[in-house]
């Protein structure tokens, strides 16, 4: 049974050790594909490949089509929209992620553009301290859970929308739960966005909503870009000069919303979210031992392509 770790940018020396560990104690073969830098190179590595564990990078129909072995890719970390799902159910191959694995470091960083925007990007001037302020959380998932409870050491009011997420489950934590999204911003200082990039929620954070909000409203975006509608984005900051938008996802205008707004915004060179030491390792090593539980007990619990 051959595993291939695919990896653009390599989990650490640490990650792999571990990942190596775990397979080779299973009975299985590892081989490594880093720091790669054309498909073709994907395509050839993976075309005898039983098992894929990739981090960001991107699985097409043409990788699975080229994988004629292929049974299960894991991709290490929460989200997946780097994996063509229905290729993989086409040529029936189970398809992973690891949620919760990179959760408490995106969560910690949630919390620090929230401190990183109220203290004028660390430059000069009064800002402000997040006691008593109210933050909403949008999506009461891993992420949005630790950010809950990050936030309460704070001393903040914490308050959250998730219509798939038990009403009980969420009060239980301590949390406020608002009935609608419109609720949700209208009510808060803050809001944390953690909600995933789909059909019905690209460009769902518009002008209208996000008008919604108090004051001085801040809005945290460490999903994804294309739930943001950026157009109405400017608009809104153009009204609002009281608004702020930090993101650890930039979007498609960044150049120019720097060059607007300046102080008002800020978004990370690149997406950092889950990189830290902690999270690269703890994802690698789930994503082995899933694998593993899949081959040798046909475990699914983390398969999203049902």
């Amino acid at each position: 049974m051959k595993i291939l770790i695919a990896t653009e940018k390599p989990f650490a020396k640490t990650a792999v050790d571990g990942i190596r560990k775990i397979v080779e104690n299973a009975g299985y073969e590892l081989c490594l594909l880093e720091k790669y830098t054309d498909t073709s190179q994907l395509l050839s590595a993976v075309a005898d490949a039983n098992a894929l564990i990739v981090r960001s990078d991107k699985v097409t129909k043409q990788v699975i089509d080229a994988a004629k072995n292929l049974k299960i890719v894991v991709r290490a970390g929460a989200g997946f929209d780097n994996l063509d799902l229905n290729a993989c159910t086409e040529n029936n191959i189970v398809a992973m992620n690891t949620p919760g694995q990179n959760s408490n470091a995106v969560a910690e960083l949630v919390l620090g553009l929230m401190i990183f925007m109220n203290r004028n990007k660390f430059n000069a001037g009064t800002g402000a301290e997040l006691k008593g302020k109210k933050l909403g959380i949008h999506a009461y998932g891993n992420v949005g859970r630790l950010v809950a409870r990050i936030a309460k050491g704070f001393d903040m009011q914490i308050l959250a929308f998730d219509p798939f997420v038990k009403k009980e489950t969420i009060q239980a934590d301590g949390v406020t739960v608002v009935d609608n999204v419109e609720e949700l911003y209208a009510n808060c200082n803050y809001v944390s966005l953690h909600i995933p990039a789909n059909d019905i929620t690209k460009k769902s954070i518009n002008r209208k909503l996000l008008n919604l909000m108090p004051k001085g409203g801040c809005l945290i975006n460490t999903a994804r870009k294309e739930v943001i509608d950026e157009d109405d984005l400017i608009k809104l900051l153009e009204e609002r000069t009281d608004m702020k938008y930090a993101t650890d996802v930039a979007p498609s205008n960044i150049s120019e919303l720097q060059q607007k707004f300046d102080m008002r915004v800020f978004a990370t060179p690149k997406k950092i979210g889950a990189e830290t030491a902690e999270a690269n390792i703890n994802a690698g090593l789930a994503a082995a031992n899933q694998i593993v539980n899949f081959f040798k007990n046909g475990d699914k619990t983390f398969q999203i392509n049902k």
